[in-house]
């Protein structure tokens, strides 16, 4: 099916623009999906700080060669389906992971995922799937530093309740003497 001049004008901008506020692309084949199946994807890579669209292949290849990015041999063959990643790429290619699982064989197939100036392979971009996303990380990053304070109250907190046992025995020691004192008057 042609597209006007404008139209494909208008689709270079956009695949422009979501190239530069990108950190990174996952490349699916996606031959055989419904409507709803695509809308789905659509919504679910939002949630995830992203956009998906069916791109022309011929255009993006020509935004990418402006942009100095020369694509592998065959990555833009066919119904190319392309997740741009506005924050974390890990969370998208997990939602290409899953999908690819649920999906029929042969309706969608992860063709690859750019990050950090470089092209990965399949089953890279699957194992970027693996990693855990931003904020993860930053939980994991705040549990290390906040275990050794933990550990330094909990001593210090041991300390106090050992020093109070002390002191509250003596306070029982002397009540107890003083109980018996009146007791012997």
């Amino acid at each position: 099916m042609a597209i006007s001049r404008a139209r494909k004008e208008e689709l270079v901008e956009t695949y422009r623009e979501q190239l530069q506020r990108s950190n990174g692309m996952v490349f699916a084949n996606y031959s055989g999906l419904s409507v709803p199946q695509m809308e789905e994807l659509r919504g679910e890579a939002l949630d995830n700080d992203g956009e998906i669209f069916v791109v022309k292949n011929t255009l993006i290849s020509m935004v990418l060669q402006n942009a100095d990015i020369a694509p592998p041999e065959g990555l833009f063959n066919g119904p190319v389906l392309m997740a741009f990643c506005h924050e974390d790429v890990p969370p998208l290619a997990k939602l290409f992971r899953d999908f690819a699982k649920e999906a029929e064989e042969g309706t969608f197939e992860i063709k690859g995922g750019f990050l950090e100036g470089n092209f990965l392979s399949p089953e890279e971009t699957l194992s970027i799937a693996d990693l855990p996303g931003r904020d993860e990380l930053m939980a994991q990053v705040l549990r290390s530093i906040n275990a050794p304070a933990t550990q330094i109250t909990g001593a210090v907190a041991s300390g106090v309740r050992q020093i109070m046992n002390v002191v509250q025995a003596y306070v029982d020691k002397m009540e107890e003497g003083g109980a018996s004192a009146e007791a012997a008057a």
